[in-house]
């Protein structure tokens, strides 16, 4: 639940442990650059920090995205409004007038693709009653995608702008400026997001092969994403990861294979077929021969994770790979619920983007093939007419976007919100389009221009106030509600860490539950869920043996060897229940180190029983193997934590 519908008594880490998991790690950083004693001093802490991972100094900047966090925490500190405004709420109120940026740019999107404000007003409807499928922001406001995706959305504005026909040339510079803008402020702000680029470097290689695109604004937008990505890199200390994107290798690729294929646009049919296939190998064939060198470079592995993950998701072949199993496990990173359709139905949505999806997929396989066989037949281009009216460039970047970021969402849940907001976006564009309007009664012979206009305005209209019925009410109702974030276990924890630990303490635990222990009390961490980096990918599984059938000295030179003071235990992963069998935490670590795994079921013929029962059941008996090297120094009904003797 959003800090924001919470009373304003509550204390601040009532307030703070809001901020679940990665959240409260980013919003960690806010708050330190905010309590250091200069900004020089706060940057230096940043730099150099050596309390997010133990006995290891790391570069935060380097390693996660939060320049939105310094940036801020910088304005707060020169303004003069600290008398009257709370950090947190300074943090909370930016993040929601980014949202209204969002809103805006779909709202210019939809208007810039119709040509109507009508449109506009729609798509911003359809956001905002749909918002648990476009956006989480209420929920978990410092994720990275909350900061992200409103400048994804000024960029497809920016871009639907700059692939209209008959633009001035001082107006073409001024857009690909925005769009070079807008890139790189996403690109600062969220690390996935060179992959959410390569999707869109792929939509728009593949309109340029089909000759939909104009193929010198292309090579812009190619340029565009290289070099905003490019500058992120430098202002993250030459981040590796970045360099070894598949996306600057693609991009390279691309740009290689068009200059040594010119003539690609030129003959018949077949010689262009030809063409175009020799011309995709050569790119995919480019893109791993130069994405391979960049890595063996660099000696690179830090995505490698991802890439297990997907190997695994797609079905090639069962992994026991721990951190690709961490993610397949999880609900977000499966694939989308079928409920999802039903809520985007209920608000008509999902039924006229259908309808305007359909209706542009045959526009833009006809014009593909037409651009194909090169035929300049005026019979033939009459017989078009209506198609390329309806195919834009605007449009049929829009068009490939959303389908190309469809397939993502339906495959991945947590990257729903890059569709359904372009969804919105999308259906009011084809719901208030002359040119759909006109194909659609050409198509059932009832086309009188009269009649495409009256619809045109009609059906928009109707719709606006079908939803203003149904769902206005409700939203009011849920902005009168006030509800409060209750988490007392977590409150007393926190606590008892500031009061009863020193400020040096080493504490290992779940990286959800280690965020809010760094944000709320300041203390040292072993890991954390910021999960981009291979070495905390292996510390973190190394930590969770806390969880695993292992032995008491075991485990205890584990912790000893990150520099260890402390150990919290949670009950809700010791007994879990919330996965199935096979996915739970607890099984993912018996089936990496080996081990069958608890309950009735199935396992697979060679892992063996374990020597040792598990280890966060069996320190709670309080047997003479544990104690000498553990002593329990805090318990509650959610949390249990231990000291860790300190043996020369």
């Amino acid at each position: 639940v959003s800090p924001l519908h919470r009373g304003i008594d509550t204390s601040e880490v009532e307030r703070e442990i809001s901020f679940r998991t990665e959240c409260g790690l980013y919003y960690s950083y806010y708050k330190q650059m905010i309590q250091a004693a200069s900004i020089q001093q706060g940057l230096h802490g940043l730099v150099y920090d050596n309390k997010t991972e133990s006995v290891r100094t790391i570069n935060i900047l380097e390693r996660m995205n939060v320049y939105q966090e310094v940036f801020l925490s910088i304005l707060y500190r020169i303004l003069p409004i600290q008398q009257y405004l709370e950090p947190v709420y300074f943090y909370i109120y930016t993040l929601f007038g980014l949202q209204a940026v969002y809103v805006i740019a779909l709202y210019v999107t939809s208007w810039l693709l119709s040509g109507t404000w009508l449109s506009g007003l729609l798509a911003a409807c359809w956001y905002i009653t749909n918002r648990i499928d476009t956006t989480r922001v209420e929920f978990t406001i410092p994720l990275r995608e909350n900061w992200a995706l409103p400048f994804f959305a000024v960029q497809i504005a920016a871009i639907t702008y700059l692939l209209r026909t008959h633009l001035q040339p001082v107006q073409e510079r001024l857009t690909l400026m925005a769009v070079f803008i807008a890139t790189f402020l996403f690109s600062l702000t969220w690390q996935f997001n060179q992959f959410m680029m390569l999707i869109q470097a792929l939509a728009l290689f593949i309109l340029d092969c089909f000759d939909m695109l104009p193929t010198a604004k292309v090579m812009w937008l190619y340029i565009i994403q290289i070099s905003g990505l490019l500058l992120v890199c430098v202002l993250q200390f030459f981040n590796s990861m970045i360099l070894g994107s598949l996306l600057i290798s693609f991009n390279a690729s691309v740009l290689v294979a068009r200059t040594i294929q010119k003539n690609l646009k030129k003959g018949g049919l077949l010689n262009r077929l030809g063409k175009l296939i020799l011309h995709v190998l050569l790119v995919l064939c480019l893109t791993l021969l130069i994405n391979k060198l960049i890595k063996k470079i660099l000696n690179l592995e830090s995505d490698e994770h991802i890439f297990k993950f997907l190997k695994a998701k797609f079905g090639f072949g069962a992994t026991r790979d721990f951190d690709a199993n961490l993610y397949l496990c999880e609900e977000a990173f499966g694939l989308l619920p079928l409920n999802t359709f039903s809520r985007l139905s209920d608000t008509l949505l999902f039924y006229v983007y259908i309808f305007v999806l359909f209706f542009m997929t045959v526009a833009a396989v006809i014009i593909a093939f037409w651009n194909l066989s090169g035929s300049n037949q005026v019979q033939f281009m009459e017989k078009m007419e209506e198609c390329t009216v309806t195919l834009k460039p605007d449009a049929a970047y829009n068009l490939i976007h959303t389908i190309l970021f469809g397939c993502l969402a339906l495959s991945t849940m947590r990257m729903k919100y890059l569709w359904t907001s372009h969804m919105c976006v999308f259906a009011s564009f084809g719901l208030c389009s002359t040119e759909v309007w006109k194909l659609t009664l050409k198509c059932i012979h009832l086309y009188t221009s009269q009649r495409t206009r009256v619809i045109k305005y009609s059906v928009p209209v109707m719709t606006l106030l079908y939803i203003s019925y149904k769902f206005w009410p409700g939203i009011m109702d849920e902005l009168s509600e006030l509800r409060e974030f209750y988490d007392p276990d977590t409150v007393e924890l926190m606590n008892w860490i500031k009061s009863n630990t020193p400020n040096t303490a080493v504490f290992a635990g779940s990286m959800q539950l280690l965020a809010g222990v760094k944000l709320c009390t300041g203390r040292t961490l072993t890991n954390h869920p910021h999960y981009e980096d291979k070495h905390l990918r292996e510390r973190t599984k190394q930590i969770y043996q806390i969880y695993a059938k292992r032995s008491p000295e075991d485990v205890y030179r584990i912790l000893r060897s990150f520099g260890t003071d402390y150990v919290i235990l949670e009950d809700s992963i010791c007994y879990e229940r919330r996965h199935s069998r096979g996915c739970r935490l607890r099984d993912l670590l018996d089936i990496a180190n080996g081990h069958i795994m608890d309950g009735l079921g199935e396992n697979e013929p060679d892992l063996k029983p374990s020597l040792y029962p598990r280890f966060c059941e069996e320190i709670k008996k309080n047997l003479p193997p544990y104690t000498i090297h553990f002593t329990r120094v805090f318990q509650n009904k959610t949390f249990h934590v231990y000291k860790l003797a300190k043996h020369k």
